[in-house]
């Protein structure tokens, strides 16, 4: 039997050798857990024979950490596993599921550091010396050189000027390298120069800082049209309790939106093409055994169970095989279920499963290999040996090959880990890190309620000498025995069996803390205040403990970003510039991964921006801060739209000027006299009437009071 196998009778895949028993009650051998045999390799052609071999490497350097995730999955459960024996005096068979609880609490930190600001925890900002596009260049508003400028736009002159002005720019510089779109509408018919403005008519314009800010919007809508925040999430999930999570992506898929016709009321969806990502689970994913992280990979395979329906839903996608896929679905179900799927199912008896087992691989494949499926290798690729496929495979069928179309090419996985294990793509989870003791506790426990149970009740010893013989034993109530007689004494004595649940709740307890020391994650951050002396007594107390818990996040976090976050923005960012989503969006940027971020608190971030606005509100200071900055990062830690709620240094001068014409509007209404003009000397300079300061010694209009008596007489 070939190792993709196409029966209409799948069957379990047993464990491996060494493994614990599963409570199925049947197991078949079956060829998908053994290597297949040269003879059968043969008759595979030669992308599956290759696909085979890849599956099977990985498939048996998985086995080792199948175990370590079933171990924390029936942790998680509160299910003992096959090797737990109990003995005939052990009544309790108690479960205490604390790794559950660790688990939900770590999970809960996590999701509220990454999704703190209700979006995906990614930015894009410019590079400190950005190319291709201006870092900032300004405008000129002064009304004699907009004047001027308006009219060399109208005549044959130059929009930047002309010769001997004094305004000459640098060598190669063109408009479009300056200036984005939308700052071409805003500059239209202005005096436009490189670099920052230095005079108080100018108004500095930031191309780069703009450009970073609309692919970040573009990213963040694609991410939420494919419910990028679930998939976060689920991701953080397994990795919280496997240790490890996986999310792939991005992908072009359609998307379908819905939409009725105004006038016939007909349904007519409206099908886009975005980027999608999603949640792998890691039960799925059969990575290359010898990488020790992502960027190592030579190839990934992921494994999918396909119904019928899944399966012809492929033939709509790009460059699948319709024939192929048909001729699979024709010869049955082929879905073998592995060793380790009824333990986490909960579903040991089913004896069949109507599903399609396809292996979906991402990797490299020696070029002769994809050439005799009959894939066309491009020129750039006919001197390379080897060349990066993807590959669908059902049964013993190809029903994709296409060469990878990424630039530059990479695997669209991304794994990350909980706690690093520096030789092994695979991390080490919480439930894993609070085995031990999670053991101990139920020891502990259980032996707290057999031993409650002994010493709650009584235990009699009889002198059967000294009744009359067949009397019934049964205990009740007003229960009378009958003595034949003899020394008195008494006949029937009771005993008190020794109660030590205290001493075994204590252990408890000591279990339980060494548990918090185990995972990092203290009893108090999941309501849990009795744990561990004189904690939640003081606000101070609590601040410590909470900051002690925070650095076992910060280091998570921190993971997420480097393995997940800054990886998965940095290809969604190299997919919208590969496929051009937005021609307008272009720009030398950068990928900021803001989980770390995300742990300094908003309230917190808010309130020393405002200490800054506060200290640079001094005259003095004024100068040397980025006013625009501060008020659009307030405006971000407020959970504003920054866009929304700030203007740009355009509107900004535009909204000045309304504001002075208001003003000088409502003075005039209160004076009752007309609006002054630029030459009226009554004039004050803020466009006001009124007397103004007093004119000193040496200006014009001073005279000394021996003048003014003179000119009286």
């Amino acid at each position: 039997m070939a190792l993709f196998s196409t029966s209409n009778n799948p069957q379990v895949v047993p464990p491996p050798a060494g493994a614990p028993p599963t409570p199925t009650s049947t197991v078949a051998l079956d060829a998908a857990a053994t290597p297949i045999s040269s003879a059968e390799t043969q008759q595979l052609s030669g992308v599956v024979a290759y696909v085979s071999d890849r599956y099977q490497r990985s498939l048996t350097a998985r086995r080792p950490n199948e175990n370590r995730w079933l171990d924390a999955w029936r942790n998680y459960r509160g299910l003992y596993g096959p090797e737990v024996a109990f003995t005939e005096n052990e009544k309790s068979r108690a479960f205490i599921k604390i790794t559950k609880t660790k688990v939900l609490a770590a999970f809960s930190q996590v999701i509220d550091v990454l999704l703190a600001n209700n979006s995906f925890p990614i930015g894009i900002e410019p590079k400190k010396l950005p190319e291709g596009i201006a870092d900032a260049v300004h405008v000129e508003t002064d009304p004699s050189i907009e004047a001027a400028t308006s009219a060399l736009y109208n005549g044959s002159g130059s929009p930047f000027g002309f010769p001997g002005d004094g305004r000459d720019l640098p060598p190669g510089a063109t408009i479009d390298m300056l200036l984005d779109s939308e700052t071409k509408k805003e500059t239209q018919g202005k005096q436009v120069r490189p670099g920052p403005g230095t005079t108080p008519s100018a108004v500095t314009i930031e191309p780069a800082l703009r450009a970073a800010k609309m692919m970040e919007k573009k990213i963040s809508d694609q991410l939420e049209s494919s419910s990028g925040s679930k998939h976060l999430r689920m991701t953080a999930f397994e990795m919280v309790l496997f240790g490890t999570g996986a999310m792939k992506g991005p992908l072009a898929l359609y998307k379908e939106y819905p939409k009725w016709d105004e006038e016939t009321g007909a349904y007519k969806p409206v099908k886009k093409l975005i980027p999608t990502v999603e949640a792998v689970s890691i039960w799925n994913l059969y990575p290359d055994p010898d990488a020790f992280n992502t960027p190592q990979l030579s190839y990934m395979i992921e494994r999918h169970k396909l119904s019928r329906t899944q399966m012809r839903a492929l033939k709509r996608r790009p460059y699948f095989i319709a024939d192929q896929i048909e001729k699979c679905i024709n010869m049955g179900y082929n879905y073998n279920r592995l060793w380790w799927e009824p333990v986490i199912s909960d579903m040991p008896m089913v004896p069949a499963v109507e599903r399609y087992e396809v292996f979906e691989y991402w990797g490299m494949m020696d070029r002769q290999i994809a050439a005799a499926q009959g894939i066309e290798i491009p020129k750039e690729y006919e001197d390379q040996d080897e060349i990066s496929v993807n590959c669908w495979v059902c049964g013993n069928e190809v029903i994709r090959l296409v060469i990878n179309p990424f630039t530059p090419q990479r695997i669209p996985y991304h794994i990350v880990p909980y706690e690093l294990q520096p030789y092994l793509i695979w991390g080490v989870g919480l439930a894993e890190n609070m085995s031990d003791t999670q053991l101990l506790m139920n020891g502990f426990m259980r032996m707290a309620v057999d031993n409650g149970v002994l010493s709650g009740s009584l235990i009699l010893e009889v002198d059967e000498t000294m009744l009359v013989p067949g009397q019934d034993m049964t205990l009740y109530p007003g229960k009378i025995f009958k003595k034949n007689g003899g020394q008195p004494g008494q006949t029937i004595y009771s005993h008190q069996f020794p109660n030590v649940v205290d001493e075994n709740l204590k252990m408890f307890d000591k279990a339980r803390e060494l548990a918090d020391e185990a995972t990092g994650v203290p009893s108090i951050t999941h309501g849990n205040a009795g744990i561990g002396p004189n904690l939640g007594r003081t606000s101070s107390g609590i601040s410590m403990v909470l900051g002690a818990a925070s650095g076992n996040i910060r280091t998570v976090i921190k993971n997420i970003d480097d393995y997940l976050l800054q990886p998965l923005g940095e290809s969604m960012f190299a997919f919208n510039m590969q496929f051009d989503f937005d021609k307008d969006i272009k720009g030398d940027l950068e990928v900021i991964a803001r989980g770390t971020d995300s742990l300094m608190r908003n309230e917190v971030r808010s309130q020393r921006l405002t200490q800054f606005l506060q200290v640079v509100s001094n005259p003095m200071l004024a100068p040397y801060a980025k006013f625009p900055y501060l008020l659009r990062e307030i405006s971000r830690s407020m959970d504003l739209d920054p866009d929304k709620t700030t203007n740009t240094s355009i509107e900004a001068m535009e909204q000045a000027q309304i504001l002075k014409t208001m003003m000088m509007q409502q003075q005039v209404q209160g004076n009752g006299n007309p609006a002054p003009s630029g030459n009226d000397p009554n004039a004050n300079g803020d466009g006001t009437i009124g007397a103004g300061t007093a004119p000193g010694p040496a200006e014009e209009g001073h005279s000394t009071p021996d003048q003014e008596a003179g000119q009286g007489q």
